[in-house]
Parts: C-alpha cells; sequence; structure tokens
C-alpha cells in the first residue's frame, strides 16, 4: 500500500515571460491547492537572473507533502513536482488545474507511488 503519490512533470515550449513570472506562478499553484482541498503550511517564491540564467522556483510546503516548481526561462522550460500523500488526493487533478491556468501544452508526465 502506497504512502503517497509523487508527479513529476517536465514542461516545455513555455513562454519566457510566463517563466520568470514568480507572481504569477505562486499564485497559480497556491490556486491549484486551495481548490483541491489542501491546507498549505508556508509559500516561498524567488526570481533567478541576477548572477545566473532567468527563472524562478517555487514551493509550497502542504500538511500533505508539496508542490514545487523551477523554470528555466531561456530554454522555455518548467519542472513540476506534486507530492502528497493519502489515498483521497488526486495529484493529475491538481496538474490539471495548474497545466490550464497556465497554458501548458507540451508536457511528459511521471507518477510515483511512494513507500
Amino acid at each position: 500500500m502506497s504512502k503517497g503519490t509523487h508527479l513529476i512533470i517536465d514542461c516545455k515550449g513555455l513562454p519566457f515571460e510566463l517563466c520568470v513570472d514568480d507572481k504569477k506562478l505562486l499564485e497559480t499553484l497556491t490556486e491549484a491547492a486551495l481548490t483541491n482541498g489542501l491546507n498549505i503550511i508556508t509559500t516561498s517564491r524567488y526570481r533567478f537572473g541576477h548572477n545566473s540564467p532567468p527563472g524562478c522556483t517555487i514551493f509550497i510546503m502542504l500538511d500533505a507533502s508539496h508542490i514545487s516548481l523551477h523554470t528555466y526561462a531561456e530554454a522555455g522550460k518548467m519542472a513540476i513536482d506534486i507530492f502528497t500523500c493519502g489515498e483521497t488526493l488526486d495529484n493529475e487533478k491538481i496538474f490539471k488545474s495548474i497545466r490550464d491556468k497556465l497554458g501548458i501544452k507540451d508536457y511528459k508526465l511521471q507518477k510515483i507511488d511512494r513507500f
């Protein structure tokens, strides 16, 4: 019996502007978490580009685990992790909320049962 489900999603073909919009990305992940009944403990965001290639990292700590996102703006790529514990949570529904809001069309999704 699994203790949780972990989605690992690699997205590509995204606009540079989206990949550096840490505010919009945090709002999108937060909305997806809350809409799907998750309890947010804390959130964090950081925009890169001052001394490194442009992009950002978003992290949402949940009482059921976490949602994270990291972008590579110059390459138009985004990595999303959605890890939740428990049998009643639907990670693919959470990703659909994110995908639809951000207009993600080109992605590879891996689903891993944990423990």
